[in-house]
């Protein structure tokens, strides 16, 4: 039986808005030990043109339940807004988050199959179908800010690995 939208897509963005919600409850837990300012953190940056964690934090919210909403709408346009600059309000974003991926049905996601989906910025776009646009475009990008937000805690010191990374594996139940 071949994959279905949902079994491709919700698992994942489950398993990686896991990962930075963990990340969120290490990172806190280091500052509190190191007796280091949140702030530390928060804005930290890999290099100066890329944006700092709290912002990798919260692209992993709109890249997941984000393109979900946008894709029910049939457009998707990134949240522009500022991120969250705290940790509790970073944890209740990733919340929200996983709220709406949770609701996702198997039947519901495919029922968008074929549709079409466009995504616009500033003065570009692109036009995809609903499952393109979440396989090609929404899941890379959660999964490249979470490893963002994943490298700026790692560059700093806090002591993370790989299975912090990975977080829940979806293991062969017996």
């Amino acid at each position: 039986m071949p994959l279905s939208l949902h079994a491709a897509y919700v698992p994942s963005a489950l398993q990686m808005l896991g990962t930075a919600d963990h990340l969120l409850n290490t990172v806190e837990q280091w500052c509190a030990d190191q007796g280091r300012d949140h702030s530390e953190v928060i804005g930290a940056k890999l290099i100066d043109d890329m944006l700092p964690f709290c912002y990798q934090v919260k692209c992993v919210a709109e890249h997941t339940a984000g393109s979900i909403l946008a894709v029910r709408e049939g457009i998707y346009s990134p949240d522009l807004n500022p991120p969250p600059t705290t940790f509790e309000d970073l944890r209740a974003k990733l919340q929200s988050a996983r709220d709406v991926i949770g609701e996702l049905t198997e039947e519901e996601m495919e029922s968008w199959i074929g549709r079409d989906m466009r995504f616009e910025f500033k003065d570009r776009g692109m036009d995809f179908t609903v499952e393109d646009f979440l396989l090609s475009f929404s899941q890379p990008n959660f999964y490249f800010h979470a490893s963002t937000a994943y490298g700026i805690a790692r560059m700093l010191g806090v002591p993370i690995g790989k299975t912090d990374f990975m977080g829940a594996v979806r293991i062969k139940k017996v």
